[in-house]
């Protein structure tokens, strides 16, 4: 996120007035508070002025406000002249830092040639300095650069560089930051236990207040990224609820009460700015915040956190929203909404996310079963590196296990859930994952399903993730009736079904009934068979053939032909026929 950074301010020079001087020393004052829109309000009327000029410091406190008060042009127009006149003053250590930022604002705002040329100025500028605390974002550029091209030993040299400068520096802010960078090469390089051990030592400066208020809002960014990769679920519900208060009260310029608004679409991707007096950090935290709600099952208030998540997020971070749009997606499509979610899906596309594996498992809801395939194979395909991103490749290979199974590609679901089973290891998230997708591949085949199933639960119910658990019992349900026990069956589909009504998952919840329903008799009426009376059942409860392929697993050409073989068999001639037998005959 492209946050400025305040150099430090120095002594008006002889050219202000007296009355200017002290303007100027209310603003550095008021800076000194971070109260950035009293500062912008005080620099940016001086600086209308030409006979009143500002110092390059100023300039650069002038910029800082200008980016946290939402004037983006604003903020790289004013470093761009206090680049300028550190120049001038022939201040390199300055001059230097001013071009890394403006490399950083150019690269967020999409312009890489122009971030390209400022990077490359900042490094002449302090390239030949003894060591300063400037140089910290140079290493920290090198560490990215690095990663980007795999080359994880010169990353991690960067990233040390990088710390070595910032404990000379004695900065609490650029400490904390080289903490979490190297926390981010170690992730990559699969060194799990160091790698979080130094994300906890950089997050207790933010929890601590030690921080300004510009690395407080990047760190949290930053942590939580690297925890939803990670599959830390613990670590992001933790830091995402902190995010939040840290986000609200000193910026609480507009209402957020739309949050408890029904469910309703996002709204369509539109060119973001952060209003101002808002903090410029919120929309991302709260991005973020959709994704765990979205896992915990809060999914009403995960979808209205999320259209505001798409209002908030500044224009340098529309990854953000496109996450919050697909997360809404996946609300929607578990709720049955799945018109809504294909638009949800389409939004976070147009801003830059494959929306996969959501898209593939709304494919496969409506029957397209060719393209829920094609859809999750490429996106596994597309991962140019996976360990950067673990929970994201996690859930399209539990994906891949589940599209596999749907259309009986056993063997490609074996491998699916293979592939899931060696990058587990003792994530809990992950393993919860993996278990999952074992012990549905082994109801599948006819194997040994109950142990993987059980596991499975256990992991979802210590994790508190509502959906995935109830999803299990399911699975658990069926390997108990194969195993020839009907009570415990019966048990697990009571306690999925009252999951699924609970969160609104319709088709899950209808799926759950009939099932349930299923044990009630052993002689059919009308000479119907066993999945005819199920297909009724749902007919009866209001869905429709789309709403019936989903909840079946089926296509919607096969519910068609079940459809015409029950009015066949009972001698009606339309749904709400059949529906007045199913009553008559007990069967819902």
């Amino acid at each position: 996120m492209s946050a400025p950074v305040t150099h430090t301010a120095t002594a008006a020079d002889g050219t202000t007035t007296t009355g200017s001087a002290d303007v100027v020393e209310r603003a550095r004052e008021a800076a000194g508070r971070e109260s950035w829109a009293e500062v912008y309000a005080l620099l940016h009327a001086h600086d209308r002025h030409p006979s009143r000029a500002l110092t390059a410091d100023d300039l650069s406190v002038l910029a800082d406000a200008a980016w946290w008060s939402g004037h983006v042009d604003e903020s790289v127009t004013a470093r761009l002249r206090a680049h300028a006149a550190f120049l001038a003053a022939g201040d390199h250590r300055g001059a230097g830092l001013a071009s890394w930022w403006l490399h950083f604002e150019y690269r967020g705002l999409g312009r890489p040639a122009a971030a390209s040329g400022w990077l490359h100025r900042a490094r002449h500028h302090l390239a030949d300095l003894p060591p300063c605390p400037e140089q910290c974002f140079l290493a920290w550029t090198d560490a990215e650069e690095a990663e980007q091209h795999g080359d994880r030993a010169a990353a991690l040299a960067a990233v040390h560089r990088m710390t070595r400068l910032a404990l000379r520096s004695g900065s609490p802010d650029l400490l904390a930051l080289s903490r979490q960078a190297e926390a981010a090469v170690l992730l990559a390089d699969g060194r799990r236990a160091q790698a979080l051990a130094l994300l906890d030592d950089a997050m207790c400066a933010v929890s601590a207040g030690e921080l300004t208020g510009m690395f407080t809002g990047w760190l949290y960014c930053l942590a939580l990224t690297q925890c939803m990769e990670a599959a830390d679920l613990g670590r992001a519900v933790e830091w995402t609820n902190a995010a939040m208060e840290w986000c609200a009260p000193p910026w609480s310029g507009r209402s957020t009460t739309d949050a408890a608004a029904g469910p309703a679409a996002p709204p369509a991707p539109l060119p973001m700015t952060v209003p101002s007096g808002e903090n410029p950090f919120r929309g991302v935290c709260r991005a973020h915040r959709v994704e765990v709600l979205d896992l915990l099952g809060a999914w009403e208030p995960a979808e209205a956190e999320a259209r505001l998540a798409c209002r908030e997020v500044p224009v340098d971070c529309l990854e953000s929203a496109a996450a919050a749009y697909y997360a809404a997606g996946d609300v929607q499509r578990r709720q049955g909404r799945l018109d809504a979610a294909a638009v949800s899906y389409a939004h976070a596309h147009e801003l830059g996310r494959i929306p996969q594996p959501g898209l593939a498992l709304l494919r496969l809801a409506q029957g397209r079963a060719d393209a829920a395939v094609a859809g999750v194979e490429l996106a596994l395909a597309c991962q140019s590196d996976p360990r950067h991103d673990l929970l994201g490749r996690a859930r399209l290979l539990a994906a891949r296990t589940e599209v596999a199974l749907a259309v009986r590609d056993v063997a490609g679901a074996t491998e699916a859930a293979a592939d899931l089973e060696a990058m587990a290891a003792d994530v809990p998230l992950l393993r919860a994952m993996a278990d999952t997708a074992a012990g549905a591949v082994a109801l599948a085949s006819h194997g040994a399903a109950l142990p993987p199933l059980r596991r499975a639960l256990a992991g979802w119910l210590e994790l508190r993730v509502p959906y995935e658990a109830a999803q299990v019992r399911m699975l658990l349900a069926a390997a108990c009736r194969a195993a020839g026990d009907e009570e415990a069956a019966r048990l697990e589909l009571g306690a999925a079904r009252a999951v699924f009504e609970r969160l609104g998952a319709v088709p899950d919840a209808r799926r759950a009934a009939a099932l349930l329903s299923g044990g009630k008799r052993r002689r059919l009426p009308g000479g119907l068979t066993a999945r005819e009376v199920e297909v009724l059942r749902l007919v009866a409860a209001g869905g429709t053939n789309r709403d019936i392929a989903h909840a079946l697993a089926i296509s919607e050409h096969t519910v068609g032909r079940h459809l015409n073989n029950i009015f066949a068999k009972l001698g009606v001639g339309s749904r709400a026929a059949a529906t007045a037998y199913a009553y008559a005959h007990d069967l819902v």
